[in-house]
């Protein structure tokens, strides 16, 4: 497993080697130890799966306040999404900054997400199924967001047509957020 480090403090993104032959392939698709040595150490606590029907659906961006706050290892079982990480720690260098990563099936590529982080992704393709681990388990009182289609965030959403929930369309725009972090 190869992890990269991306332009904002923390946010990683995993690269799994695929061993494979006629019969297909193996890859290691999470290590601890590798995730330890690049400064990340975690009692996982909750695995999400997600399954989209139609390339275009948005989830998020969503995060926990403290006590509930969670980090997040997202990777893609079927299909593809970009991957969205939006930095909204205040006093962070990047606050509102973000990183967008191409994750599939095919690339096995993974994105650690810091507590202190917003997150949302996009499908890429229908029948999308998306798999991550969390820190901290799902706490509905906790819950935050920041409206994803905010256009003074800069995020080059692909050009689909968006399907989201109406709660995602209700959340702040960030100039707006009273962030926790």
């Amino acid at each position: 497993m190869q992890i990269e480090r991306t332009g904002i403090d923390s946010v990683l993104i995993l690269r799994a080697t695929k061993h494979g032959d006629a019969r297909g392939f193996v890859s290691e698709s999470f290590k601890a130890s590798a995730l330890r040595e690049a400064g990340v150490s975690h009692d996982w606590v909750q695995d999400n799966h997600s399954y989209s029907a139609q390339a275009g659906t948005v989830r998020g961006l969503h995060f926990q306040a403290p006590p509930a706050a969670q980090a997040k290892l997202v990777r893609v079982l079927r299909g593809a999404i970009l991957d969205i990480a939006l930095d909204i720690r205040r006093a962070s260098p990047t606050y509102g900054q973000h990183i967008a990563v191409e994750l599939s099936a095919e690339n096995l590529a993974q994105l650690y997400v810091p507590a202190g982080f917003a997150h949302g992704f996009c499908t890429l393709r229908d029948d999308t199924e998306v798999l991550y681990k969390m820190s901290a388990e799902y706490a509905p009182s906790h819950e935050g967001g920041v409206l994803w289609n905010d256009a003074d965030l800069g995020i080059a959403w692909p050009e689909l047509e968006a399907l989201t929930s109406p709660r995602d369309t209700k959340w702040p725009r960030f100039k707006d957020l009273v962030s926790p972090f």
